[in-house]
Protein backbone atom coordinates (compact mmCIF):
# COMPACT_ATOMS: atom_id res chain seq x y z
CA UNK A 1 0.00 0.00 0.00
CA UNK A 2 1.77 3.41 -0.86
CA UNK A 3 -0.52 5.84 0.18
CA UNK A 4 -0.29 8.87 2.08
CA UNK A 5 -1.90 11.12 3.94
CA UNK A 6 -3.08 14.91 2.71
CA UNK A 7 -3.69 17.40 5.06
CA UNK A 8 -7.33 16.74 5.81
CA UNK A 9 -9.72 19.10 8.23
CA UNK A 10 -8.57 16.10 11.12
CA UNK A 11 -5.44 16.42 10.45
CA UNK A 12 -5.48 19.99 10.46
CA UNK A 13 -7.45 20.19 13.39
CA UNK A 14 -4.98 17.70 14.96
CA UNK A 15 -1.54 20.20 14.33
CA UNK A 16 -3.66 23.04 15.85
CA UNK A 17 -4.44 21.45 18.60
CA UNK A 18 -0.72 20.48 19.02
CA UNK A 19 0.07 23.94 17.74
CA UNK A 20 -2.03 25.36 20.76
CA UNK A 21 -0.83 22.68 23.42
CA UNK A 22 2.84 24.50 21.90
CA UNK A 23 1.95 27.87 22.78
CA UNK A 24 0.35 27.41 26.12
CA UNK A 25 3.79 25.98 26.97
CA UNK A 26 5.70 28.52 25.00
CA UNK A 27 3.63 30.77 28.12
CA UNK A 28 4.21 28.59 30.77
CA UNK A 29 7.43 28.49 30.34
CA UNK A 30 7.70 32.78 29.95
CA UNK A 31 5.66 32.86 33.27
CA UNK A 32 8.59 30.87 35.03
CA UNK A 33 11.32 33.20 33.87
CA UNK A 34 9.32 36.38 34.55
CA UNK A 35 8.57 35.25 38.11
CA UNK A 36 12.56 34.46 38.01
CA UNK A 37 13.48 37.86 36.82
CA UNK A 38 11.09 39.36 38.68
CA UNK A 39 12.73 37.90 42.17
CA UNK A 40 11.02 34.76 42.72
CA UNK A 41 12.37 32.83 45.68
CA UNK A 42 11.63 30.19 43.73
CA UNK A 43 14.47 28.87 41.84
CA UNK A 44 14.05 28.44 38.09
CA UNK A 45 14.51 24.76 38.17
CA UNK A 46 12.13 24.49 41.07
CA UNK A 47 9.05 25.26 40.03
CA UNK A 48 6.15 23.08 40.75
CA UNK A 49 4.64 21.19 37.69
CA UNK A 50 1.20 22.24 38.88
CA UNK A 51 1.88 25.77 38.49
CA UNK A 52 0.52 26.03 41.85
CA UNK A 53 3.58 28.07 43.15
CA UNK A 54 2.70 30.67 40.71
CA UNK A 55 0.66 33.86 41.08
CA UNK A 56 -2.49 34.12 39.39
CA UNK A 57 -1.90 33.87 35.68
CA UNK A 58 0.86 31.42 35.66
CA UNK A 59 -1.20 29.24 37.56
CA UNK A 60 -3.71 29.31 35.50
CA UNK A 61 -2.06 29.15 32.35
CA UNK A 62 -0.52 26.20 33.55
CA UNK A 63 -3.31 24.68 33.98
CA UNK A 64 -4.80 25.30 30.63
CA UNK A 65 -1.43 23.86 29.56
CA UNK A 66 -1.54 20.77 31.54
CA UNK A 67 -5.20 20.47 30.43
CA UNK A 68 -4.56 20.43 26.56
CA UNK A 69 -1.71 17.71 27.32
CA UNK A 70 -4.36 15.85 28.70
CA UNK A 71 -6.18 15.56 26.60
CA UNK A 72 -4.32 15.96 23.15
CA UNK A 73 -3.35 11.75 23.30
CA UNK A 74 -7.13 10.83 23.20
CA UNK A 75 -7.77 13.64 20.31
CA UNK A 76 -4.89 12.18 18.47
CA UNK A 77 -5.68 8.64 18.97
CA UNK A 78 -9.53 9.22 17.83
CA UNK A 79 -8.32 11.44 14.45
CA UNK A 80 -5.40 8.47 13.96
CA UNK A 81 -8.46 5.80 14.27
CA UNK A 82 -10.14 7.60 11.63
CA UNK A 83 -7.52 8.13 9.16
CA UNK A 84 -5.91 4.75 9.34
CA UNK A 85 -9.37 3.38 9.09
CA UNK A 86 -10.41 5.79 6.14
CA UNK A 87 -13.16 7.16 8.11
CA UNK A 88 -11.80 11.03 8.13
CA UNK A 89 -15.07 11.70 6.19
CA UNK A 90 -17.33 11.34 9.36
CA UNK A 91 -14.79 13.84 11.36
CA UNK A 92 -15.01 16.58 8.22
CA UNK A 93 -17.57 18.76 9.29
CA UNK A 94 -17.29 19.18 12.65
CA UNK A 95 -13.97 18.70 14.02
CA UNK A 96 -12.58 22.00 13.87
CA UNK A 97 -15.43 22.43 16.35
CA UNK A 98 -13.11 20.33 18.73
CA UNK A 99 -10.04 22.39 18.59
CA UNK A 100 -12.24 26.05 18.32
CA UNK A 101 -13.60 24.69 21.96
CA UNK A 102 -10.61 23.79 23.17
CA UNK A 103 -8.78 27.31 22.37
CA UNK A 104 -11.72 29.11 23.93
CA UNK A 105 -11.93 26.83 26.89
CA UNK A 106 -7.97 27.62 27.53
CA UNK A 107 -8.54 31.11 26.85
CA UNK A 108 -11.36 31.44 29.20
CA UNK A 109 -9.35 29.36 32.04
CA UNK A 110 -6.24 31.55 31.55
CA UNK A 111 -8.40 34.70 31.69
CA UNK A 112 -10.55 34.14 34.70
CA UNK A 113 -11.15 31.27 37.73
CA UNK A 114 -14.98 33.06 38.21
CA UNK A 115 -17.83 30.36 38.25
CA UNK A 116 -19.46 30.91 35.57
CA UNK A 117 -16.57 31.21 33.40
CA UNK A 118 -15.61 27.66 34.72
CA UNK A 119 -19.09 26.59 33.86
CA UNK A 120 -18.54 27.86 30.40
CA UNK A 121 -14.96 26.03 30.08
CA UNK A 122 -17.12 22.78 31.75
CA UNK A 123 -19.59 23.13 28.54
CA UNK A 124 -16.97 23.55 26.20
CA UNK A 125 -15.04 20.40 27.48
CA UNK A 126 -18.40 18.68 27.04
CA UNK A 127 -18.78 20.10 23.07
CA UNK A 128 -15.44 18.04 22.68
CA UNK A 129 -16.00 15.07 25.07
CA UNK A 130 -19.10 14.76 22.78
CA UNK A 131 -17.89 15.09 19.28
CA UNK A 132 -14.99 12.40 20.54
CA UNK A 133 -17.43 9.82 21.61
CA UNK A 134 -19.50 10.83 18.74
CA UNK A 135 -16.66 10.17 16.37
CA UNK A 136 -15.56 6.60 18.09
CA UNK A 137 -19.38 5.40 18.08
CA UNK A 138 -19.50 6.58 14.32
CA UNK A 139 -16.28 4.18 13.84
CA UNK A 140 -17.33 1.38 15.51
CA UNK A 141 -20.92 1.05 14.62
Amino acid sequence: MNETLTMSTPLIALAGYAGWTLLLLLTVVSARVFATISGSDIPLNKFSPSGEDLPGFGQRVTRAHLNCVENLPVFAAVVAAAGFSGQFGIMEGTVMFVLYARIIQSSIHITSSALPMALIRGSLLSVQIILLAYYVVKMLF
